[in-house]
């Protein structure tokens, strides 16, 4: 069972806002500033979703070294959802099993591989209702981030 309640307001926001110094997290790891590579054991279809989705989530600082093996998963599981969805439509959705009729087995493929992606892809707010909850500071790219968009 996950975590229950709002999702936890980032640190910075806290300091932002004047939360108590008791609440604020004053020794939250922060990610290096090393660049976010996909891994060589990714495959070409994953590789593929990496190099179209990556570049616009680290401008943003959503995906960060830490996150590489989460955002994999997350592309890998969009590669399958893809291959998957291939089969079904270039076949029926029923097929002949050993006792009659069954499932096509790559539907239960499909259905896995879109509940993993759904589930990363709320992480790292690829989705539009996932997207209203985080937040995050633009800065990297020129724009005003943190108190500085909010005092000028």
């Amino acid at each position: 069972m996950g975590k229950r309640g709002p999702a936890a307001k980032p640190t910075a926001l806290r300091v932002l806002h004047g939360d108590r110094a008791d609440r604020i997290n004053a020794d939250e790891p922060e990610p290096p500033e090393d660049e976010v590579r996909c891994p060589d054991w990714a495959s070409d279809d994953a590789r593929a979703i990496w190099q179209r989705l990556a570049p616009g989530l680290e401008d943003r600082g959503v995906l960060t070294p830490w996150d590489v093996d989460a955002f994999l998963v997350l592309c890998e599981a969009l590669a399958r959802y893809r291959s998957a969805t291939q089969l079904v439509n270039g076949s029926a959705l029923l097929v002949q099993g050993g006792s009659g009729l069954m499932k096509n087995p790559a539907l239960q493929v499909q259905a896995e591989a879109e509940r993993t992606f759904l589930q990363f892809a709320a992480r790292f707010g690829l989705t539009p209702s996932d997207r209203q909850s985080i937040k995050v500071e633009v800065g990297r790219d020129g724009n005003k981030g943190g108190a500085e968009r909010l005092l000028s």
